[in-house]
């Protein structure tokens, strides 16, 4: 009885990538919801060369459960709205890291173009700094004083997407 409890336990906390309908990696999901979808039709199995499946008995039904499912129905592209430019939204883009020397402490934002100067409060012109370097930087430009950005600002990327670059990046490390 203990050898058939420690088999299923794995089975249920194994994880199901979801694609959209036009194959889009959309998120892993846990074994129970892809169930759902399966026998509800809202998905169906799809298979690479790779995919592993798993056996799920109940009292009458035996289901085969792949590593990888197809949503078949619903909207493919739902809609996404970029979350509020805010403190919390923008340090989380940034790392919680400076976005002119790299510190970790005593952050704020900073305007890239100030808006003194006619800079907006949007994604493309809004950073994480220090409080030394958004002093240092004051209201001038950046071709005015010796300071750079890590990086570029800009707004943070539909979820699924950014799943999907993940999942394929992961996926060329396991084939390597």
């Amino acid at each position: 009885m203990q050898t058939q409890q420690r088999q299923k336990i794995p089975i249920l906390q194994n994880q199901v990538v979801v694609f959209s309908k036009n194959y889009l990696p959309l998120a892993r999901i846990n074994i129970k919801r892809a169930i759902v979808l399966l026998v509800t039709g809202q998905a169906e199995t799809l298979e690479f060369s790779s995919t592993q499946q798993w056996e799920v008995r109940s009292a009458s039904v035996v289901l085969q459960i792949p590593e990888h499912i197809r949503l078949t129905s619903g909207n493919p592209e739902r809609y996404w709205k970029s979350p509020a430019v805010n403190r919390r939204e923008v340090f989380r883009r940034d790392g919680h890291t400076c976005q002119y020397c790299g510190s970790t402490k005593h952050l704020t934002l900073d305007h890239v173009i100030p808006r003194s100067k006619g800079g907006t409060h949007t994604w493309d012109n809004v950073v994480t700094a220090c409080e030394q370097c958004n002093s240092a930087k004051g209201d001038r430009l950046l071709h005015e004083i010796p300071m750079t950005l890590r990086t570029k600002p800009k707004a943070p990327i539909h979820p699924a997407i950014a799943f999907a670059e993940q999942f394929w990046k992961e996926q060329q490390t396991i084939e390597t």
